[in-house]
């Protein structure tokens, strides 16, 4: 099994899962396909972090049968690829649901009270509470959310309990399911018009990457904020620091970036109304022991002839080989 790159202390949990398969982990720390190509060739599973698992990484492999994302999109791996040669995609859809919501709604708070920008303030040496003017009260605003899945399902009902009005833009959820979570359906230009804080959740496809540009966010209030803790390209960040600087909107917080690091942190610095957070909303002790273990585990399944829980792609299973 080879891991093409990780970010964890260690991967402990993954040989305890696979040594049930009596796998020998080889561990890489790849950020390019071309560091991939001769390393992966022969693997008969890998376990993908942030590397480019592209097509021509994919036609290279030789006896690869699952290719198990650490973590729920799948963006950086080539899933056509994968399923023209047979090989099982899989991902964690169902960890850190609590740990990016709690995120995304600790942001919405930190915009509403304008916590760090008094705490520069304070640090600065300045002292007045007429620098927090103005600000309103949380209950009766709207939060917007862009993609209506677990995550934003779950911070919906956190925000309800803090009594925000909730709307929903995802054309492939119902209006009566997401009345049934008690938010109504809206249309995407409906939701930037109306919300004073947009969280965006949704998945990086070819749809949304580049969602949140300059028309969108010229459609939002001007006293509006975007959160986003989702993916880096779906929101422009060059058009957030526009906007930020031109007052289209009052605020950002923003825990994925397109670039990661951004390529251009002095550029970022002047920009008082927008919060940066280093792509750490799924971040928990217990959220990534239990990423490592369930992907660890889906390798596991697929080697021994069983069904993954999490399968991305159709794909015939085959029997555990001998």
């Amino acid at each position: 099994m080879v891991v093409t790159d990780h970010v964890f202390p260690s991967l402990d949990v993954e040989r305890a899962v696979l040594r049930a398969a009596g796998a020998e982990l080889v561990v890489l720390q790849a950020t390019s396909d071309a560091e991939l190509l001769d390393a992966a060739a022969e693997a008969d599973a890998l376990l993908v972090c942030y590397a480019p698992v592209t097509r021509r990484v994919i036609e290279r492999l030789t006896r690869c049968r699952v290719i198990a994302r650490y973590g729920i999109g799948v963006d950086n791996v080539d899933v056509s690829a994968a399923t023209e040669r047979g090989i099982v995609v899989t991902n964690v859809p169902d960890y850190c649901v609590d740990e990016v919501s709690d995120h995304a709604l600790g942001m919405l708070l930190a915009c509403a009270r304008k916590l760090a920008w008094l705490d520069r303030r304070v640090r600065a040496g300045r002292w007045d509470a007429r620098d927090a003017a103005p600000m309103h009260r949380l209950r009766g605003r709207v939060l917007g959310l862009i993609g209506f899945g677990k995550i934003p399902r779950c911070l919906a009902a956190k925000a309800r309990a803090l009594g925000l009005e909730l709307l929903a833009f995802d054309p492939y959820v119902s209006a009566d399911e997401m009345l049934a979570h008690g938010v109504r359906k809206a249309t995407f230009d409906e939701l930037l018009a109306r919300a004073d804080y947009v969280s965006v959740h949704a998945p990086l496809v070819p749809e949304t990457r580049g969602l949140i540009g300059e028309a969108a966010l010229r459609a939002m209030k001007p006293t509006a904020y975007l959160i986003n803790t989702s993916r880096g390209p779906i929101v422009s960040l060059g058009a957030v620091a526009r906007a930020l600087r031109e007052g289209w909107i009052a605020g950002a917080a923003l825990d994925v970036l397109e670039t990661e690091p951004p390529a251009d942190a002095d550029a970022l610095r002047g920009l008082e109304t927008l919060l940066l957070t280093p792509h750490v909303a799924f971040y928990s002790e217990e959220s990534v022991e239990e990423l490592q273990r369930k992907a660890a585990e889906s390798v596991v399944r697929v080697l021994t002839g069983e069904t993954p829980r999490y399968p991305v792609n159709a794909v015939p299973m085959r029997p555990e080989a001998p």
